[in-house]
């Protein structure tokens, strides 16, 4: 088995596998996955939708650059996404719609009429909204296994149970000890290891930049209610909840951020219950039954951008991290940007300043 390689990938999902895709055919890649399969964490647990305001205003850029690869290979549907505020939050909402249609964001604002017409049961305490109508929903399975196919194709290796635990410098590059006693050598070391990248970088002797996995709770109810068949993506302003369509079924999440420990992450009863009671207070559609229930880290750097590049420590390290939430929503954009980096190509159209790991130093 080859055992030295040009690019070592720690984590073999959605963000591993876009680096792989576009390295291995030109240069000797390996994806390193601790699990039994790529994807088992964020990626295989991600409630899948692409929003432009999602992330915020210095996302955006990322969100909107992905979205003609997601069109163009079939991997998004058409869902829309409606964003209600209740009386005292009118001002904030008219900012957020006003900042992003000057990013060149379709967002209109809705008055209580409208709400109604689209969302009937809706609780009195909603009083406006705004609409996106570009909001799709991702097939994050079939794009992440594109992704790994064209890396296959490429030539590039997959190891799964390979944890990293240990990384020391050579002449040449990274001499990486992996779980079971197997050692590999490697060029450059790109960490994509999604909450668990500061524990990467400290196994290569750098300073964590602070990334915090934060626990996401979604449930998936059978409503005893028949709902609109257009029904969008509907999310509080105040960042408290969302929902949306799974087939006859709908997706409840509570939007919670509970920090973690890197872990495989379950649901907490009580952001089940969270979850059902928020969806409660937006509409009056009972709840007939949980079905299922799963939780995942979203992980986030400090000031919760992204981080692209290479270490200010160590041109052999490259940081490919802290995607929190928009991680699969920004996946075509962010691997160009950061394949172009790690080529030392002039970058194109979205700004790598303020993902940079140097703003940390």
């Amino acid at each position: 088995m080859q055992t030295d390689f040009d690019y070592a990938i720690v984590g073999a999902g959605i963000a591993g596998a876009s680096l792989a895709a576009g390295l291995a055919a030109q240069a000797r890649v390996v994806l390193l996955e601790a699990e039994d399969h790529p994807g088992y964490h964020a990626t295989g647990r991600s409630a899948a939708f692409w929003t432009e305001s999602y992330g915020g205003p210095l996302v955006q850029p990322l969100t909107t650059a992905s979205g003609p690869f997601l069109i163009a290979h079939g991997f998004v549907a058409p869902r829309g996404a409606l964003t209600l505020a209740r009386a005292d939050e009118r001002e904030g909402l008219s900012a957020f719609a006003a900042e992003f249609s000057a990013l060149g964001v379709r967002a209109r604002l809705l008055n209580r009429a409208d709400l109604e017409a689209r969302l009937p049961g809706l609780d009195a305490q909603w009083r406006h909204g705004v609409f996106e109508p570009d909001c799709t929903d991702i097939d994050v399975a079939a794009l992440h296994q594109h992704w790994l196919g064209a890396a296959a194709r490429g030539g590039g290796t997959v190891m799964t149970r390979a944890r990293l635990v240990a990384a020391e410098r050579r002449a040449q590059g990274w001499d990486l000890g992996l779980a079971g006693g197997q050692r590999i050598a490697a060029g450059v070391l790109i960490n994509a290891a999604g909450a668990w990248a500061d524990a990467v970088a400290c196994l290569a002797d750098l300073r964590p930049l602070g990334i915090q996995p934060l626990r996401r709770t979604v449930v998936q109810a059978r409503i005893g209610a028949a709902f609109p068949a257009d029904l969008p993506l509907v999310l509080g302003f105040d960042g408290s909840f969302y929902f949306k369509p799974e087939g006859d079924r709908l997706w409840l999440s509570p939007h919670d951020e509970t920090p973690s420990p890197p872990c495989d992450a379950a649901p907490e009863e009580l952001d089940v219950a969270l979850a059902v009671d928020r969806f409660q207070h937006v509409v009056d559609w009972p709840v007939e039954r949980i079905e299922r229930k799963w939780a995942g880290l979203r992980s986030f750097a400090p000031d919760r951008l992204p981080v692209y590049g290479f270490d200010p420590g160590d041109p052999r390290f490259f940081w490919f991290a802290g995607q929190g939430g928009f991680g699969i929503q920004t996946a075509p954009a962010a691997a160009d940007l950061a394949l172009r980096l790690l080529r030392g190509e002039p970058v194109g159209a979205v700004d790598p300043a303020p993902y940079s790991p140097a703003r940390f130093s």
